[in-house]
């Protein structure tokens, strides 16, 4: 047991957010914490970090148990490099290292007076082993590693953190927090202001981190990827299931068909009881019958099947835009540059009516730039922009919150932009982005949380929407039911979106085609995300043969920077030839006699590389396993320099060895890879 909340109350007034919540989290579990917005996610984390109080209930942790936490909302105004501002957030492991250094001046005094050094040898083992374990010995080359996955470069390690913006800082939060390795990470919506390519490598972080994780997040992708374990957080309780999202889902389903069946037969029995009640109550004769079955009613009620709220499927669809012209946005020869610095040279795109294009990338390649770009918003350097006919642009970014007027009440705010409107028209516009009731709709704007706000943005633009949407991050802040309705809203839009999201389900759902923006070059895949990853990976493969100097079959984008970009209606034609009666072509013979060589040569170098890494991992384990024997036998302390040089030895050892482990499964599955797909 790492953590256990058990039997958790907290209220707010009248409103009660938790009664009676527990669960229980293990040593190397990953759980996601989920539930509608306001059912009190984010403060259930802060009651387990004892920044809130809870009303009831006990917060217990391990002994020990180191824990970490990422809040929604960060500030750092340090004037600090941001790699200082990470190293010097591992104080628990740099102290560990300094005991170890203690500890192993003590052993080396008291051996040469002959004492007792058993107790300080044990010790000494423990502290080196979860120094070691937790990086010690290489907290700043780490530190680089977790700042370049999460979008920093080399370049920006030496800026100082107050230089950054918001999301930026929060990844700086975010690498602090994975260089400390606690045993318990919090994060709060983790993947908010990360790119696409970001949030792939925080998914591979957090599956393989050894410690326990809580997470709350409304991207489904990722939980589905990382988390083996979900508690969710409905009717002020929580209910915990094995398996990641999906598997929730079904679970939960499945539940919930046991309890309406459950429920709807106490509400037959109480049904058929009340007519007997309803009827004998006042007959002499019957009353005792009637006292008995009123006496059931009650407990069958004590005893009702309370079914969860349920997702809010609320199915909105989009007033139709302007009719425009096929021609949407057209940028030629566009170029932008910041003063000495230029994102974009000779650019030209254009964009058709109907086209659903998601713009993916590194953070800081310039996705953001070519959406103003295109929205009009940020003027070009050089080049020009064209409009089509009867084109008029909606655009969606974070700022679009600081529009709303604090004072305002949601109703009155939607009020703004649909004065014609009546307030039954209104409210069930409201309804459709999840405000519903007097209390919702009452709300002063000023009150409403992050997810309410970005809802209450959207629902203002999208009433009425133009014929090219422009949406940077729409999903930030939003819950799950909020993204499943935006998400089927947008595929359904029969105008033109350019959409940049960090949620991958958003972007797989809505896309069919992606801008690919890095290292200066944009490249345009004629198809959705899928196609996309297909075709990524297929050139990463040719890029790869072609340093090896060895053919491959061609493999291109779509188009690139440089050229008009047009879709492609093509057909493809099969490059195999068919098969007759199941019989091999002597050409598909030798063509697979070919490959099989092709195969061979490529993987020459690994192979090699295989075994020699294997001979060295076992002259290293065999020689790890003999300075263990000799630091056991007290003759190795009564010799101080010989002391040192195995104590040197065994510390090299325990870093050399797990690299060689690294290396070598990378590179047994590189040729397990390479062999399967030369097969397939």
């Amino acid at each position: 047991m790492i953590l256990l909340a058990d039997k958790i109350e907290k209220s707010f007034g009248a409103r009660v957010l938790l009664n009676g919540a527990s669960f229980q989290i293990n040593a190397g579990e990953r759980y996601a914490l989920v539930g509608p917005n306001g059912a009190g996610k984010t403060t259930l984390l802060k009651i387990i970090m004892g920044i809130d109080s809870c009303d009831g209930g006990t917060i217990q942790f391990a002994k020990d148990t180191q824990v970490g936490y990422l809040e929604q909302e960060t500030n750092l105004a340090s004037d600090t490099s941001i790699i200082q501002e990470v190293v010097a957030s591992a104080q628990e492991i740099r102290k560990m290292g300094e005991r170890a250094q203690e500890l192993q001046g003590m052993i080396a005094d008291l051996s040469e007076k002959g004492e007792d050094v058993s107790s300080l040898l044990d010790e000494y083992g423990r502290v080196q082993d979860r120094f070691e374990h937790l990086g010690g010995y290489e907290l700043e080359s780490n530190a680089k590693k977790i700042l370049s996955g999460l979008g920093f470069h080399p370049e920006d390690f030496t800026r100082a953190c107050s230089e950054f913006s918001g999301g930026w800082q929060m990844r700086i939060a975010l690498a602090k927090l994975f260089l400390r390795h606690p045993d318990l990470l919090l994060l709060d919506e983790p993947t908010n202001h990360l790119d696409l390519e970001s949030v792939q490598w925080l998914r591979g972080f957090i599956s393989s981190y050894e410690g326990a994780v809580l997470i709350v997040s409304h991207d489904r992708a990722f939980m589905d990827a990382c988390v083996d374990h979900v508690a969710a957080l409905e009717n002020r309780r929580i209910t915990t299931y094995t398996g990641n999202y999906s598997s929730y889902l079904k679970q939960r389903e499945d539940n919930l068909e046991q309890m309406r069946a459950k429920r709807a037969a106490q509400e037959r029995d109480i049904a058929h009881m009340q007519v007997f009640v309803d009827k004998f109550r006042y007959k002499p004769s019957k009353a005792a019958q009637a006292q008995e079955r009123i006496r059931k009613i009650e407990q069958i009620k004590s005893e009702l099947v309370i079914l969860p709220e349920g997702h809010k499927h609320i199915d909105f669809k989009f007033p139709d835009p302007p009719r425009s012209g096929d021609m949407v946005v057209s940028l030629e020869n566009a170029s932008k540059s910041y003063e000495d610095k230029t994102i974009y040279e000779n650019l030209d795109v254009k964009l058709y009516r109907g086209d659903h294009v998601a713009l993916v990338g590194p953070n800081g390649a310039g996705k953001s730039t070519l959406m103003k770009m295109l929205a009009g918003i940020e003027p070009l350097s050089s080049g020009t922009r064209d409009l089509g006919t009867n084109v008029g642009i909606a655009y969606y970014a974070q700022h679009a919150l600081e529009g709303l007027n604090e004072n305002n009440s949601v109703l009155q705010e939607i009020d703004t932009v649909t004065p014609k409107w009546t307030v039954p028209q209104q409210r069930s516009l409201l309804g459709a982005f999840l405000f519903s009731g007097n209390d919702a709709i009452e709300k002063k704007v000023r009150v409403l949380s992050g997810g309410e706000k970005a809802r209450l943005a959207l629902a203002k633009m999208l009433v009425a929407p133009e014929a090219l949407l422009c949406l940077d991050e729409p999903t930030n802040h939003l819950d799950i039911d909020s993204v499943d309705m935006l998400e089927n809203a947008l595929k359904r839009f029969p105008g033109t979106i350019v959409l940049i999201s960090h949620d991958e389900h958003l972007v797989r759902a809505v896309a069919t085609r992606i801008i690919d923006i890095r290292d200066g070059k944009m490249t345009v895949y004629d198809g959705d995300y899928d196609y996309y990853l297909y075709k990524r990976d297929e050139l990463a493969q040719r890029a790869d043969s072609a340093s090896n100097n060895t053919p491959t079959p061609a493999a291109h984008a779509d188009s690139v920077a440089g050229r008009t970009l047009r879709r492609s209606h093509a057909p493809q034609a099969s490059a195999t030839p068919a098969r007759e009666g199941g019989k091999k072509t002597k050409e598909q013979r030798r063509a697979e006699a070919e490959a099989r060589a092709e195969l061979n040569r490529r993987l020459k170098k690994t192979k090699t590389r295989l075994a020699t890494v294997e001979k060295q991992l076992e002259s290293h384990r065999a020689r790890y396993d003999e300075l263990m024997e000799l630091m056991a036998s007290e003759e190795l302390y009564a010799d101080q320099e010989k002391f040192n040089q195995a104590l040197m030895e065994y510390n090299g050892l325990k870093k050399e060895i797990p690299a060689l482990e690294d290396e070598w499964l990378e590179l047994s599955t590189t040729i397990e890879e390479e062999t399967s797909r030369g097969r397939a």
